[in-house]
């Protein structure tokens, strides 16, 4: 008798304890709004400082890392997708400041919880904010300003090339970076990469201006040195010649016909369209081997130089990314299509150049992800070193800046 009391005893505990919870969480629902973010209309960042900011442009460049001109098309562009209506429980937050809270956590890589105090928002709102406003960047400003690439852009980066950086039938430079990322729940090893962090892999192709020309984003870290490039889709298509190229064509004073090629490191595979130095052992004693590596990594320059104006402007790469990997893609997507809309909103970014360059922890270069080199191209590479070292084909400063050992060539 007396255990069957003790058991109903403890029933009732248990079951006091379950109401007591589920009254807790029905009085959390209740809690539509922290107090603390009722000030937000008053006290919160964008409603206290965003009109002071658009009063100093220079102020406002630094904090969105963009033109007060720049962030008002960029709010004109994703109107559709960033307007809410208001309900009967309360304002929907504004189109202005979604964008203002996306901007801010590119710019700076604060967390989450950190962008929700300033702004006195939910720290899952400002989580939604920032993942709804990227796919929103992405879905509406990435056929504007990254659209699939045709044979027509082809040639006219070829030209941008031809005169800027002296490498004749190049269409764009080739890199990738491993994008640095916590480890994801429940991943196992996916994203676990060769330097023992986690992360998912960022190709991209960059034309003359250092302006992304194509992306490719996800594959995971851990994916072998071979497969990153043969299994991603920019890989694919340039081996399966996918990318509606232009036919092959004579180099400039000479009559020797090539093919268009896409430049890049030692990383990638040498192949009839991508480019590739030669290895070092190749560089002893041959100056003409020297001169072809320093052509190559002149034009190659362009995607080092893309990648690091996307990681100064957005800080966002300078710690590792705390973002599920379902949603770190539109992330990276986004901050490349920003990339490209503000590539011409250069009035304040010499100021940027001054600052004290960050190592980045959330972006490395990523090793070999090659394969074997065919002996066609590299027919097609020794052409293109014969040409740099003809009378048609040099810069009259090659020469000098191979002996001086001003760029690393090997």
């Amino acid at each position: 008798m007396e255990s069957s009391d003790s058991s109903d005893e403890e029933l009732m505990v248990v079951v006091s304890a379950l109401e007591a919870e589920e009254n807790e969480k029905k009085r959390k629902r209740k809690m539509w709004v922290h107090p603390i973010n009722m000030k937000r209309s008053t006290l919160g960042e964008f409603h206290h400082l965003f009109q002071d900011l658009q009063r100093d442009e220079i102020k406002f460049f630094q904090y969105f890392r963009m033109s007060a001109p720049k962030f008002a098309e960029c709010v004109n562009l994703l109107e559709s997708q960033l307007t809410l209506e208001n309900t009967t429980f309360r304002k929907a937050i504004s189109k202005e400041e979604r964008l203002a809270v996306t901007l801010r956590f590119l710019a700076t890589g604060d967390t989450f919880r950190t962008i929700a105090f300033s702004y006195r928002l939910g720290e899952t709102t400002v989580r939604n904010i920032v993942h709804t406003t990227c796919d929103a960047i992405w879905k509406i400003m990435g056929p504007l300003v990254m659209p699939s690439p045709t044979k027509d852009m082809w040639e006219e980066n070829e030209k941008f090339f031809r005169s800027l950086w002296n490498f004749p039938n190049c269409l764009a430079a080739i890199d990738g970076k491993h994008v640095i990322t916590d480890k994801p729940p429940n991943s196992g090893s996916l994203y676990f990469n060769y330097k023992k962090s986690f992360s998912v892999i960022l190709l991209a192709f960059v034309d003359a201006h250092c302006r992304f020309t194509a992306v490719d984003v996800g594959a995971y870290g851990r994916s072998s040195d071979g497969g990153v490039f043969a299994n991603s889709t920019i890989g694919k298509k340039i081996l399966s010649n996918a990318l509606d190229i232009p036919e092959p064509k004579t180099l400039p004073g000479c009559n020797l016909r090539l093919p268009h090629v896409f430049v890049g490191d030692e990383a990638f595979p040498l192949h009839n369209n991508l480019m590739r130095p030669y290895p070092g052992r190749q560089c002893l004693n041959n100056e003409e081997v020297k001169i072809y590596n320093y052509r190559l990594s002149r034009a190659r320059r362009v995607s080092e130089n893309a990648f690091g104006i996307l990681v100064k402007r957005f800080r966002i790469y300078q710690r590792h990314l705390q973002i599920d990997p379902d949603k770190l893609d539109k992330v990276i997507l986004a901050t490349c299509c920003l990339h490209n809309f503000l590539r011409n909103d250069t009035c304040h970014w010499t100021e940027e150049q001054h600052e004290t360059i960050v190592r980045p922890e959330g972006i490395e270069n990523i090793p070999g992800i090659g394969g074997a080199s065919t002996t066609n191209a590299m027919g097609v590479r020794d052409s293109f070193k014969n040409y740099f070292n003809s009378p048609n084909g040099s810069v009259s400063w090659q020469t000098e800046m191979v002996r001086r050992g001003k760029r690393n060539v090997t």
